[in-house]
This record gives C-alpha cells, sequence and structure tokens, in this order.
C-alpha cells in the first residue's frame, strides 16, 4: 500500500484526531540527541508487523553520498549523542559498516537494530565480530518466547535463528559487558503487557537457553505500512485505533521519541521518526540534510498524524521501550 493511501486510510478514522488531542500539549521537538539512520528496506524477513515493509526484494538503499552527508551532520550537531541505525536489516546494506567506523570515529554511541537472523545469512558471519569490536550496542527483535507465535509473525524458522543469533552475540560478551537489548511485540492489536513482568519471564526463560540479555523493551505495533494493510483488509484498523486512543497517555506524549531525535531515510530525507518516514510525513524544517543544523533541528514544531496514538497508548511505546512506568497488572500472555 503506497504512503498516499496510507495516509488517507489514517486521517478518515472517525475518532479524534491526534493532533486535537493533544492540541493544549507541546509539539515542539527539543534538542536532538539521537541520530537515527534507516539505510533502506532490503531484509532477510517480511514480518507481518513490519512498518517498513521491509523484505528481500526490495533494492532501496543508502548511497555513500548520503551516507557521508549523514557523518557531516553529525560533525556539524554534537548534542547528537548516539547514532541509531536501523533498516530493513541494516547490516544487509553497503554502507552499514562506514556509518559504525565513522560514528564511533567520532566518539558517538552507535545502536545496530539486529534482527538476529541476519547473522545466519551467507556471507554475514562478521556481524558479531565486528559489533563487538566497535562497542556497538544491539537491540535485537525476539517478540516472544513461543517457537510458534515468532514464526507465525516473522517466518518460518526465524525463532530457531534467532536463538542462534543471540548465542553468537553473547559467545562475544553481549549480555555482560556489552548492551543487548530484546524487543517484544505483541502478535496482534493489542498492546503490551507490563515491561518489568514480560522482563522477568524473558530473563527466566532464555537464561535456561544460556542466553542473558541487559534489558527487555516492549513495543506496540504502530498501524503503519505492512501492518496497516492487515488491520484494514482484516476490519481491524477502526477497533486498533480505538483501542490506542482510548489508551491515550499525555505523559507519555512528553516523552515520545521525536522529540529528542531526527531520522534520516535511505536517500538523504528528514523526518521526526521513523514511522513519518513511511508514511512521508517530512520533518518541519526549512533546510536539507546538506544545510540543517542544531538550531533548526532543536525546538521544531513535530508532523503529527494518527498514526502517533501507537506511541502514546498506555506506558507509551519508543525505540527503547516503554516511556513512562504504569500500575499494570503482571498479566502475562498465555
Amino acid at each position: 500500500m503506497n504512503t498516499t493511501r496510507q495516509r488517507e486510510i489514517l486521517a478518515d478514522w472517525d475518532g479524534m484526531p491526534f493532533a486535537e488531542r493533544t492540541r493544549s500539549l507541546s509539539s515542539r521537538a527539543d534538542v536532538p540527541r539521537t541520530l537515527q539512520i534507516n539505510l533502506g528496506a532490503k531484509c532477510n524477513q517480511a514480518c507481518l508487523h513490519c512498518h517498513v515493509e521491509a523484505s528481500p526484494s526490495r533494492q532501496e538503499s543508502m548511497s555513500a553520498e548520503v551516507a557521508r552527508e549523514c557523518m557531516a551532520l553529525l560533525e556539524r550537531c554534537p548534542d547528537l549523542e548516539t547514532v541509531d541505525l536501523t533498516g530493513g536489516a541494516p547490516e544487509l546494506h553497503e554502507q552499514f559498516r562506514f556509518l559504525v567506523e565513522r560514528s564511533r570515529a567520532l566518539g558517538r554511541k552507535v545502536i545496530d537494530r539486529c534482527n538476529l537472523t541476519v547473522i545466519s545469512e551467507p556471507g554475514c558471519d562478521w556481524i558479531p565480530d565486528f559489533l563487538a569490536k566497535h562497542q556497538v550496542e544491539v537491540i535485537s527483535s525476539l517478540p516472544d518466547l513461543a517457537k510458534a507465535k515468532v514464526d507465525h509473525q516473522r517466518g518460518h524458522g526465524v525463532y530457531d535463528k534467532s536463538i542462534l543469533g543471540l548465542r553468537a552475540l553473547v559467545a562475544k560478551g553481549y549480555g555482560d559487558t556489552l548492551p543487548l537489548q530484546l524487543v517484544h511485540n505483541p502478535e496482534g492489536p493489542t498492546l503490551p503487557v507490563s515491561q518489568a513482568c514480560l522482563e522477568k519471564e524473558f530473563r527466566e526463560n532464555l537464561s535456561q537457553l544460556g542466553i542473558q540479555f541487559t534489558t527487555l523493551f516492549t513495543l506496540t505495533n504502530m498501524p503503519v505500512g505492512r501492518f496497516l494493510s492487515h488491520l484494514d483488509n482484516t476490519g481491524k484498523l477502526g477497533c486498533y485505533l480505538k483501542t490506542l486512543s482510548d489508551a491515550f497517555n499525555p505523559c507519555a506524549f512528553a516523552k515520545v521519541m521525536c522529540k529528542s531525535q531526527v531520522s534520516i531515510s535511505w536517500d538523504g530525507k528528514l523526518y521526526d521518526c521513523d514511522f513519518n518516514q513511511m508514511l512521508d510525513l517530512p520533518a518541519k524544517l526549512g533546510a536539507d540534510l546538506a544545510t540543517v543544523g542544531s538550531k533548526e533541528l532543536a525546538d521544531r514544531s513535530l508532523a503529527l498524524g494518527n498514526h502517533c496514538y501507537g506511541c502514546t497508548a498506555g506506558a507509551g511505546s519508543s525505540c527503547t521501550g516503554s516511556l513512562v512506568s504504569t500500575k499494570t497488572a503482571c498479566t502475562l500472555p498465555g
């Protein structure tokens, strides 16, 4: 589904528009601390919930020129402390190693959003050593402890390959001396359960497999991309948007990730977040990647839409998990 149609479907929802719900709240960005770079939609998986609609057949990939401009932006903006690399599978893209090495040389923290199974792909056995050498923080996808649920959501055989990937990272010190974060998202159109409660269950179960990790992040499935298409095709989009809207949390809105980051697409366009990028809602800036600086990035007005309910429902959802603590009971999925 193209981005124009996605925006139309979200705008046509008959609930309260997100912009109206947040009218009395500040929708200004802060000084950005994170530079998130989406290297492209090429991936070795094609997950049902993927907002990027990534797959092995996608060919979009960041050029060397755009990668150099990203690093020039990093040099111009000393407040950008963290470089967050995503995709698709970022490791499959030609500029991945350059971006890691240059960012680390500039003294920045680097995050790799790894789907774990990419480590099992032919020619990708270099990944664990490379990440450990450059002390890259790994945020890795493991949506559930149940093999059947993981394979249903992400593809046949993904659970087993994910466990192999985790073991390869743990063997290099991840989960001990190097940070290894796991990411859970629900299987369908529901809010995640308590992050703290689920982390305890993950830790207990994975320890039996010899796997340790640093933290568990819970993410809400965003009504964007492939998941939006699925919801629309199954007649569940309205109900899901109502679920998110009913759970709107103004405290979560105060901490949404778009307020403290800027997102760059594979072709060098600027966005407030990766979700806006997939809907082609550009950041409200009077500059492009080659000229933008800290002054333009700070205190900009955020581009909002009804999909933003996904980041502000319940405990909130961001690229680093829940945004606020809640009194949600520790009811774990069966």
